[in-house]
């Protein structure tokens, strides 16, 4: 596996930094994955505490975006998916104690089913797959993360830590689908999977910025973006930067804004700063 941890200081520049049609779309659908997440974070959590006797009954779970705007976590039967066994509301940036926790009204509604259904089919496709598009790594899960909105309907798929004290970026995918739930096609975000330790080992030099280079995409992905805030508040580094043969992506993460500029500019500071 491989695994990089580069050190990286930005000095204070000139340079103006922008934003994009692209790359404030990239920006949203990241903060969207992350609530969806936290949501389900905090569902997982509630519900193993206070639910445990129907964890044997739980055939999956997901979060969605209400019209609201809040975050809905549901947990489904393995014996019928359209049966939902727990169902909570949280804010739209979730917190542990969820708003209402529904177990009465048990039939999945029409979005939900949807939600479900490409789910189900994007994890019966990884467990499969036959033609060894998604890989597997040791001490760590797929995590399935459905969207769908009046445009797409996507699944995204993210690896996720089963051991604590890193953050995964990488080896994750996205599956879209038309609109009567119908798989098109599937693709991957990141060609290779790369570990982040929350802290660094030299507690005299901590980590300032983490970086890694995309090959497929220009700029961060909504995945990564994703990933690094569900992780902001375990890691000593508040800076993420995503380096393309065009364009730098530059994502703070206490300030959870996204700033891009062209590699050849970022070039020109790094040259400045280093013979300065």
């Amino acid at each position: 596996m491989k695994k990089i941890i580069l050190l990286c200081f930005l000095a204070s520049t000139s340079v103006i930094c922008s934003q994009n049609n692209v790359t404030e779309s990239i920006l949203e659908e990241g903060k969207l994955l992350f609530r969806l997440e936290k949501g389900s974070w905090y569902g997982t959590d509630d519900m193993l505490s206070r639910f445990e006797s129907k964890k044997d009954s739980i055939g999956g779970y997901l979060s969605y975006e209400t019209d609201e705007h809040l975050i809905r976590t549901i947990f489904f039967s393995r014996y019928n998916t359209d049966h939902i066994l727990i169902r909570y509301t949280f804010d739209s940036l979730p917190k542990i104690k969820p708003l209402q926790t529904d177990t009465i009204h048990k039939v999945a509604s029409e979005l939900e089913h949807s939600l479900i259904k490409i789910r189900q089919d994007a994890r019966d496709r990884a467990s499969e797959n036959t033609d060894n598009f998604f890989s597997f790594y040791e001490n760590t899960a797929l995590n399935f993360i459905p969207v769908i909105t009046e445009k797409k309907r996507t699944v995204f798929v993210i690896t996720g830590p089963q051991v604590s004290g890193i953050v995964i970026l990488g080896n994750d995918y996205k599956l879209s689908y038309n609109k009567t739930n119908e798989f098109k096609t599937k693709a991957k975000i990141h060609k290779s999977i790369l570990q982040f330790p929350y802290t660094s080992e030299d507690k005299d030099n901590p980590t300032v910025s983490t970086i890694h280079t995309h090959l497929i995409t220009e700029y961060i992905s909504s995945t990564d973006i994703c990933t690094l805030l569900l992780y902001k508040d375990y890691v000593e580094w508040k800076q993420h930067i995503v380096m393309h043969d065009k364009e730098v992506s530059i994502f703070d993460l206490n300030k959870e804004t996204l700033f891009t500029m062209k590699r050849k500019a970022w070039e020109k500071i790094y040259d400045h700063e280093i013979n300065d």
